[in-house]
């Protein structure tokens, strides 16, 4: 089977461990910086190139397409399924879960369990919107954010008022939500393929922080979730209809909350928490499902 990966640097660690995993199982896989690959768009024959060469068809695609490159990323991996290659997660599915206002109402749509969130514009309803959240403290989230940073916990109603005044005045687009002071700075990342949990570790923040992804100095360790925690996990992966996900899990009083669903989710965190070899699961997944020509939206939009 001939296998591309989009990603930025054939040398960070998910990218070269999918590549060892296919290799190993006696596949062509070829690593293609997607910001170098260029599209000819030409009825009935699309095709893609790549320094000046024009791409063979692939059987199936990985992306690993970064936050910063959504719109141009999305577009390439549309192209590939355009030309009939599979995609391991699906260009609309993709766009869907890096937009955060919208996953999430697609999600609380579904009754999927949430923290409490609100998104506003005026500047007049500064003090309803911190009410709608139960108040402080509360965090503000900026919507294009990534591991963690845009992030900001406003311990008190005056820092939250004044923290929402001035993300507004940067005319920034953001969500506040509750805080969930019981998590104890923790959370799980739930690593999600087809319609099943293959590993899942719980990540602590540092001490004095409250972000606990691992970019940020978080620790992870191995981690039993319980049949609600596996539930809703997969339930939010299947409603922003990705294959391969990470699903971030707080534990609240009132039962899982779903943070955000991770369409490239780093692998090294959980292959070393868990010792799982989870790129040997995405390979094992493709080479079940793969099969030309069955993207859902074949680039429709």
């Amino acid at each position: 089977m001939r296998i591309a990966i989009l990603s930025r640097n054939a040398k960070l660690y998910s990218t070269s461990r999918l590549v060892e995993a296919a290799q190993k199982r006696g596949h062509d896989v070829r690593v293609l910086d997607t910001l170098k690959c260029y599209m000819d768009i030409a009825s009935m024959r699309p095709s893609v190139h790549y320094r000046g060469e024009k791409l063979e068809p692939f059987d199936a695609v990985i992306p690993r397409i970064g936050a910063s490159i959504t719109f141009y990323g999305a577009a390439v991996l549309r192209q590939f399924e355009m030309m009939g290659a599979y995609p391991v997660n699906e260009s609309v599915a993709l766009t869907r879960s890096r937009d955060k206002l919208r996953s999430l109402q697609i999600m609380a749509r579904a009754g999927i369990g949430l923290p409490l969130t609100g998104f506003a514009n005026l500047p007049d309803s500064t003090k309803d919107l911190i009410k709608l959240v139960g108040g402080a403290p509360l965090v503000v989230k900026l919507l294009e954010g990534t591991q963690g940073k845009g992030i900001v916990l406003a311990e008190t109603q005056k820092a939250a008022e004044s923290l929402i005044d001035a993300f507004r005045e940067l005319d920034a687009n953001f969500l506040v939500q509750e805080f969930i002071k019981e998590a104890g700075g923790a959370d799980i990342r739930a690593l999600v393929i087809g319609d099943k949990v293959v590993a899942a570790m719980q990540r602590q923040a540092m001490e004095g922080e409250f972000r606990s992804n691992l970019h940020r100095g978080g620790t992870a360790t191995l981690v039993k979730l319980t049949p609600e925690e596996r539930s809703t996990a997969v339930r939010a992966a299947r409603k922003m209809g990705l294959n391969v996900s990470g699903v971030d899990i707080l534990r609240s009083n009132h039962g899982p909350v779903v943070m955000e669903v991770n369409s490239s989710p780093g692998l090294r965190g959980i292959e070393e928490a868990t010792g799982k070899d989870v790129a040997d699961l995405v390979i094992q997944f493709i080479e079940k499902n793969a099969k030309p020509n069955t993207s859902r939206t074949r680039g429709k939009g």
